[in-house]
Formats: C-alpha cells, sequence, structure tokens
C-alpha cells in the first residue's frame, strides 16, 4: 500500500445496536476507512460464548459429566470463568445444517441498515461492509473434550462455509468484506490448550484454508489474528510475532484466492525490536497488507513508538487495536476513536 494507512476496526463495538456504530465509527474515520462492522452488538458481544447453547442445543452433541470443566483463564492467571465440556454422543455425526448460529441472518440484517446509512451519505460510499466470523475451531476448542474435536470440526466447518454463502448470496460481492477471526489457534499454538488427536499446526492450517479458500473471491478476504480479550486483557502475553508470523505465512501460501489482509496485535508494553523482529519473515503477496492492533487508550506517546518499531520490520498499511473493543470500559470510546485517526497520521509521517 502507498499513502495513508488505513483504521480497521477489528469488529466488536462497546455500543447498544449496529446504527449507532455504523453512525459513530464513520464520524469519527470516515476518511481513513475502508471497511466497516456492525459491531457484533448483542448475543455477539462475548464473541462466541453464546456458541455453549448452540452445540449443546444440538442433537449430536452432549454434556460430558465426567470431565472437568475448562478453566478459561487470562495471562495473570485470573479464572475468566469455567466452561463445561461437551462430546458428540456415542455414534451420533453432526449434521452442518442443524447448527443455528445465526450469522448469515444477522449479516444480512446489519447489511440493510449499512445500506441504508451509506445511501444517506453516513457512510462514505467506498466504504465495504465487514463481517467478522469465528473460525470453526474457535467453539471447538473451548467446548469440546479435546478427543471430539475432529468428530465436530468437519461438520462445524461446512456450517460456516453455508453461512458465508447465504452472505455471498444476499450482498453484492463488491460491497462485502469477511474476516475470520483466529484466536484459539494462536492460543493453541502457544501451549493453552490440551492436546487433541490432531496437532494443532496440522489442524490450524488445515480448517484456515479451507474456510479462506470458501470465501467467493469477489469477497475481500482478511484473518484477525488474535490472543483474546474476553475482560479486555490477552489470555497469553505473546513474546513476539513469531507465532502469527507463522500462522500467517502458512495460510498465504495454502488459500488460492487472494487474501486482502492480515490483522496482528501488539501489547501495550512492546516498543522494542524484538517483538517485531519476526516481522523481517513475514511473507505475504503484494496484494496482502498488514495492519496492527497497536493503538491503545491514552498512550499517544507509546501508540509513536510502537509505530516506529513496527515501522523498522515491516510496511504498515493499517492501525487498530489488539482486538474488539467491547469488553473495555464504554467510557473510552471517544478517546480510542480520536487515538485510532492520530495513530493513522502518525504512521503516514514515519
Amino acid at each position: 500500500m502507498t499513502g495513508q494507512p488505513i483504521i480497521h476496526f477489528v469488529g466488536s463495538l462497546p455500543l447498544p445496536d449496529a446504527e449507532m456504530v455504523f453512525r459513530t465509527l464513520a464520524e469519527a474515520a470516515g476518511p481513513y476507512l475502508r471497511r466497516l462492522p456492525d459491531g457484533e452488538t448483542g448475543i455477539r458481544k462475548t464473541w462466541i460464548r453464546f456458541l455453549q447453547d448452540v452445540l449443546a442445543q444440538n442433537p449430536a452433541i452432549e454434556l460430558a459429566r465426567d470431565v472437568p470443566p475448562f478453566k478459561f483463564t487470562q495471562w495473570d492467571g485470573k479464572l475468566i470463568r469455567e466452561i463445561p465440556r461437551l462430546r458428540i454422543k456415542l455414534g451420533a455425526k453432526p449434521d452442518p445444517n442443524t447448527f443455528g448460529t445465526g450469522y448469515a441472518e444477522m449479516a444480512i440484517e446489519s447489511w440493510a441498515l449499512f445500506q441504508q446509512l451509506q445511501k444517506a451519505g453516513i457512510i462514505p460510499a467506498t466504504v465495504k461492509f465487514q463481517v467478522s466470523l469465528p473460525t470453526p475451531i474457535a467453539p471447538t476448542y473451548n467446548n469440546m473434550v479435546p478427543s471430539d474435536r475432529p468428530l465436530l470440526l468437519p461438520a462445524l466447518t461446512q456450517h460456516l462455509i453455508s453461512e458465508v454463502a447465504k452472505i455471498a448470496a444476499a450482498i453484492p460481492n463488491d460491497r462485502v468484506a469477511v474476516q475470520w477471526d483466529v484466536c484459539q489457534e494462536v492460543l493453541a499454538l502457544e501451549g493453552y490448550y490440551e492436546a487433541g488427536p490432531v496437532d494443532f499446526r496440522t489442524e490450524t492450517i488445515d480448517v484456515l484454508s479451507r474456510i479462506g479458500n470458501a470465501v467467493p473471491t469477489a469477497i475481500e478476504l482478511g484473518y484477525h489474528l488474535c490472543y483474546g480479550s474476553p475482560a479486555d486483557e490477552h489470555l497469553v502475553q505473546p513474546k513476539d510475532m513469531a507465532i502469527m508470523v507463522e500462522i500467517a505465512n502458512a495460510i498465504a501460501g495454502s488459500v488460492a484466492r487472494p487474501i486482502q489482509f492480515f490483522h496482528m496485535p501488539v501489547p501495550k508494553g512492546r516498543a522494542d525490536d524484538a517483538y517485531f523482529a519476526p516481522l523481517d519473515n513475514l511473507r505475504l503477496r503484494p496484494e496482502t497488507e498488514l495492519y496492527l492492533g497497536l493503538v491503545h487508550y491514552d498512550d499517544a506517546e507509546g501508540d509513536a513508538a510502537r509505530i516506529a518499531a513496527a515501522q523498522r520490520h515491516a510496511r504498515i498499511d493499517g492501525v487498530a487495536t489488539e482486538c474488539g473493543m467491547a469488553r473495555g470500559d464504554p467510557a473510552r470510546l471517544p478517546a480510542l476513536l480520536t487515538a485510532h485517526v492520530r495513530a493513522a497520521q502518525a504512521a503516514a509521517r514515519a
């Protein structure tokens, strides 16, 4: 990319509904936007937590009462919650058509509002509607007993591919972008989850390639790599960007269609070259942009330092926060939006 870096919003916002999200972000960052998400309001505010019930209610799945719940902890050992483990019923085979996630329906509903506001001039005419979706691995690693992951993943993968197909049939493909949210995969490679029958890297690259190739080429495709933010803090603090670079390189090498962007987080305390050095080995195609989640609340000096350090190792095409902002303090949102603009301007000057 040449010229002004864009502002990328990962997905979730601490606002009550999609209309307020669209209006607020367009007003704050309109000239810097290329895509705009709907804020993941309602049941998606806690990202995939509602999928625990979706899976538990599936006729092929049951509660694993003999297995302790998974302790969902953040980087400092704080217990976020305990997640009951699920398993596939003996002899059952999950049907992709029986998962009522509602992602396509919610996206199509938000698109109608997006289109209305864009026609009214509220959203800039060149901005595309961004649909942020969890990968099928996300609820599988969080909720299933490890031994049953391979029994669920094919069906859940096909279900989410079908949701993308519904979105593609309902929304003009040149007006929409699909972002796959890659969190549990990153955490697994950090040693966060118990091992299952298939090694994490093989499983991750296979699934991420399948769902990437399933997005029609006329629709923009991106991947948000993530260390989680259920309490607005990472579940694991990355040592550096090596695992994210490894995943991005593998996806770039295995997805046949163009990939428009990768987003990668940068913790607040990391403006050192050691964190960014793995970007020296990033091998993206010319059409693929790199967005860094280096914008932090009330830290303009730190944002500038992170930008400067990152640009010693890679071209930065966009700025963002580490993850979605819905789990943060809503009172911070105006300042964070201002910080996005300031960071985009600083990246252009650097």
